[in-house]
């Protein structure tokens, strides 16, 4: 029998009840400023924003990772290298042993005075994973502002000549695909082809892999849905194209989320939403209370946004769920 969640949203159906299995990842937002304003930005991030976490909120994540033996700290914003403390966290992660994951937007590292952001990231020898919503410069920019499809092939020409991408280097280099709009994204592997192919007959440019990612209809995607009355076609398509086989290998059930503040959330969507994780009476968990809290078999809170990560092929922060 298949158990229902409550849902909190405004979809017709609710998400099926889902638990966390064990605890692998930490995936931290450490601040929302960002040198973009990306439209399809699910965590309104921008130049002016000052939320940023602080070293003593870093000091609890490691902490915990070493106290729940967590294998991953995967680092988002905004532009998580714009955070001060940015660099002191990732060289005492690597020194703990902790695969530290840099989600970066690729036109950061042609900024003026981060020139040497990406021979640090390759030191540290970080996985990076990087926003490129499209191979044609015109899509780029469309979603992403006027330049930034060259900028961020500066940006990866960069990483590739310092190995990222390239057979045997050891140094990881995964872009990320979201569409433009209101639709799915295309199946994984024939785009990540395409991607291939494009990338390196005109550019010159190597990777590992391609992800694809849903768009979530929350904070200005949600806005820009809504300015164009395609918000509840958008929750209607990817609620007709749940498929259950997803519901194992979604991200939220081996990942916890912390923001800026230190408070949990079962994925990064919930916490823009403002659901934080529930465990027992309080209100907000932070993350110092994981010393003596397991999540492991705890129920996940779920909404209506959670049908993107289980629609079609599937979406989490590493691509597609489906093979």
């Amino acid at each position: 029998m298949t158990h229902f969640a409550q849902s909190f949203g405004t979809s017709r159906s609710a998400f099926p009840a889902i638990s966390r299995t064990r605890l692998e990842t930490l995936q931290a937002n450490i601040g929302y400023r960002c040198n973009q304003t990306c439209t399809h930005c699910h965590v309104a991030a921008g130049p002016r924003r000052e939320e940023s976490m602080a070293w003593e909120t870093m000091a609890w994540l490691l902490r915990v990772a070493r106290h729940h033996a967590i294998q991953t700290l995967d680092l988002t914003g905004g532009a998580p290298e714009m955070n001060p403390h940015f660099r002191d966290l990732v060289i005492a992660a690597r020194a703990m042993g902790l695969r530290v994951i840099d989600r970066c937007n690729l036109t950061i590292l042609t900024e003026p005075g981060w020139e040497d952001l990406a021979p640090f990231l390759a030191d540290q020898r970080v996985d990076v994973i990087a926003s490129l919503p499209c191979y044609l410069e015109e899509n780029v920019d469309r979603q992403r502002g006027r330049g930034t499809f060259a900028a961020s092939l500066a940006g990866l020409r960069t990483l590739n000549q310092l190995g990222y991408g390239e057979a045997g280097s050891g140094l990881s280099l995964n872009l990320v695909y979201n569409p433009g709009g209101p639709t799915l994204p295309p199946d994984q592997q024939k785009l990540e082809a395409a991607y291939r192919e494009r990338l390196a007959q005109e550019h010159g440019i190597h990777f590992n892999h391609l992800f694809v990612i849903v768009n979530m209809p929350i904070q200005r995607f949600k806005e820009r849905l809504t300015a164009l009355g395609q918000l509840e076609s958008y929750q209607t398509l990817l609620e007709s194209a749940f498929m259950p086989g997803n519901l194992e290998k979604l991200m939220c059930r081996t990942l916890v989320s912390v923001d800026w503040q230190g408070y949990l959330y079962d994925c990064d969507f919930n916490q823009m939403l403002g659901l934080p994780l529930v465990h027992g009476r309080a209100e907000r968990v932070h993350l110092s209370a994981l010393i003596e809290k397991n999540l492991a078999s705890q129920t996940i809170r779920v909404d209506s946004h959670c049908f993107g990560c289980s629609a079609g092929q599937g979406s989490s922060c590493q691509g597609a769920l489906a093979a």
